[in-house]
């Protein structure tokens, strides 16, 4: 059983993190990637075509119903949460969460409740401190927890609550997150400490 998802929270830095993150991952990276990336409700598009340019993989918004696939970066549009569905994405204009509509916990919580231990959920910078607790329940349903080294960060609030919230995660440089990617992308997923093969 292998991982399925790599899921990836960020707000305030967002944009230089990610495009550091992207571009050091290769072009056939086998795993879909799901971003939320915090921004006003009437954001352009403008983030995905400047996350295309520093990366091999496709990167596009995501649109209700679309299908998880690999090698691909999916956006979470503005205004919108993500549900992480079996083998999908699905939009929803529910209640902002921690002042967030997309929100990361919201994200994370479907990742987590879908793909329990097959998730890998990464946070990076931000000014706040959404992605906490749904990092928290990606590690308790067996999954991967990755956090950037707030030292790194553009705004460390964000991934100092992680830590807070999940100190079993892993909190690496925003330079090695890729490497650690690709090297969980080419291994079994894990329930506890014990591996599933």
């Amino acid at each position: 059983m292998s991982y399925s998802v790599v899921v990836i929270g960020t707000s305030w830095g967002g944009l230089a993190a990610l495009s550091t993150l992207l571009h050091d991952l290769p072009g056939d990276f086998n795993l879909p990637i799901v971003v939320v990336q915090h921004r006003g409700k009437d954001s352009e598009r403008l983030l995905t075509e400047l996350l295309q340019d520093t990366t091999e993989l496709n990167v596009c918004e995501i649109e209700d119903k679309e299908p998880l696939t690999p090698g691909t970066v999916h956006i979470a549009p503005a205004n919108y949460h993500v549900l992480i569905e079996d083998g999908y994405l699905s939009l929803n204009t529910d209640d902002m969460v921690r002042f967030s509509r997309p929100s990361i916990d919201v994200m994370f919580m479907s990742a987590a409740d879908t793909y329990a231990a097959r998730a890998i959920g990464v946070v990076l910078t931000g000014a706040n401190e959404d992605g906490s607790r749904g990092l928290a329940q990606i590690v308790k349903r067996g999954g991967v927890g990755l956090i950037q080294d707030p030292k790194t960060a553009e705004i460390p609030i964000m991934p100092v609550a992680a830590i807070k919230a999940v100190p079993s995660a892993q909190t690496l440089p925003l330079a090695a997150l890729a490497p650690k990617l690709i090297e969980l992308s080419q291994e079994p997923a894990t329930v506890g400490a014990r591996r599933v093969v």
